[in-house]
């Protein structure tokens, strides 16, 4: 049942130096997610979504600083799942990953949801429920025939959203220049409001925290990176750092030019926004940089969950005849791939703010788990080839998970509902395959 007991070489060639997975990382955060999501979360945070951002960053560094280390003991493919699995128990480290598994096989649903509201903003007489079926038919399409995406487009599709990102906010600035008052612009305003409650940033933060989402992928590389022990955990925390750089600035400047959360359609605020500083030619070329960020990014999030639920079918953890089934002409796993496409038509009766909370709640049960990881390690005395002190060892990933927990609390009362289903279907899963706990469940090589 496991991976291991094939014949084939089980280690990846190392060609990947620091830069090359800064930019994997930053490419698969996407910068522009910032503005997909900010009037959700402006509403959310009561106009607080800087310092919501900035709430997410402190719990997203302590985090990676812990998956940092993590990846220097244990230098293998892998990520949360992986990291549990070998710090505590196979059958603690499957039920991380099958929390982990909602935030893989829902996200396409929101990135799809978050194309079409923006869509639908530029295009009002079309219906939303029509952009996301083309959505969904397109990317799926592209996914069963074997489209792949070289990663020269990805350096491409970075710039173009780096130069968006960089665009966007000296307009910002330049409005609300403009605007100011005779005593100049309230620089402070959008990270002190005293009339807004800790609770409502902590909700926005939960929310904030969605674009941080893929900070950690970079540990799936370990094997291919040149000198992985040393790269890896600055890389992982160098592409938290950036990217929470990015979320702040862009949200701080949205809000010098919008205060307040008054807008048409909250799913898409940033294209009203858009279309106040720039004019229509820049709101054309935010849409299409947005649109064309969101397409790549539901064909790679898609082309994820098919090849995990691949994974998942090959090592009969899941049903092997349905998804450990390979296409016999395009040799993808097709049914994976139409499966997601159809779990993506939940998108149809949720918004973003509902969807993005429903696929924090498995990300922030796994950030959990890695900081809890670290502390288990630091206890165990087994430090590696470096001893962790009882700063990084103790001290930091305790923060990180409190602060996890909190974010994890912080989340809308119907993700919470539907995340502890998710989670209780798991370990009744758990349950039978592993007849009552008495056996180890199967190891998913990812």
């Amino acid at each position: 049942m496991q991976a291991s007991s094939s014949h084939e070489p089980s280690h990846l060639k190392r060609t990947l130096g620091l830069p090359s997975v800064l930019l994997f990382g930053l490419a698969y955060m996407a910068p522009l997610i910032v503005y997909g999501t900010y009037g959700v979360l402006a509403k959310a945070s009561d106009d607080t979504a800087a310092l919501a951002y900035l709430l997410a960053l402190v719990a997203i560094a302590f985090t990676a600083l812990s998956y940092g280390k993590l990846a220097r003991l244990f230098p293998v493919a892998g990520s949360a799942y992986t990291y549990t699995r070998k710090t505590f128990n196979a059958h603690l480290g499957f039920l991380i990953g099958w929390a982990t598994l909602l935030d893989y096989f829902f996200l396409p649903m929101v990135i799809w949801l978050i194309g079409a509201a923006y869509l639908n903003a530029a295009f009002p007489h079309v219906p939303s429920w029509i952009w996301i079926v083309a959505f969904i038919v397109l990317t799926s399409g592209l996914n069963i025939v074997g489209i792949e995406l070289a990663a020269r487009f990805n350096i491409v599709l970075m710039i173009v959203q780096l130069a968006i990102v960089a665009m966007f906010v000296a307009l910002c600035w330049h409005y609300a220049s403009a605007a100011a008052a005779p005593g100049g612009i309230a620089m402070a305003e959008p990270f002190f409001k005293p009339h807004v409650p800790l609770g409502a940033t902590m909700a926005g933060a939960a929310i904030a925290a969605y674009s941080y989402l893929g900070f950690d992928a970079v540990s799936t590389l370990t094997e291919e990176t040149i000198d992985p022990k040393k790269n890896m955990p600055r890389a992982i925390l160098l592409i938290a750092l950036i990217g929470g750089a990015i979320f702040v600035i862009a949200a701080y400047t949205m809000q010098l030019a919008h205060p307040g959360v008054e807008f048409k359609d909250t799913d898409s605020a940033a294209f009203e926004v858009a279309k106040m500083i720039g004019g229509d030619i820049f709101v054309t070329v935010f849409l299409a940089g947005l649109i064309l960020a969101q397409f790549a990014s539901g064909i790679s999030a898609q082309a994820s969950v098919g090849r995990l639920l691949y994974a998942m079918g090959r090592d009969e953890i899941l049903p092997k005849r349905i998804f450990g089934f390979i296409h016999p002409r395009f040799k993808t796993p097709a049914i994976n791939i139409a499966i997601a496409g159809i779990v993506g038509l939940i998108a149809l009766k949720l918004d973003v703010a509902t969807s993005t909370s429903f696929i924090n709640f498995g990300a922030f049960l796994a950030f959990t788990a890695v900081n809890l990881c670290v502390i288990r390690v630091y206890l165990s005395g087994d430090h590696g080839d470096r001893r962790i002190g009882v700063t990084g060892g103790l001290v930091f990933p305790l923060i990180g998970a409190v602060s996890d927990i909190w974010l994890l609390a912080s989340l809308e009362k119907t993700a919470l509902v539907l995340g502890a289903v998710w989670f209780v279907l798991g370990i009744v899963y758990l349950c039978w395959i592993t007849r009552l706990f008495r056996q180890a469940p199967p190891e998913v090589a990812i």
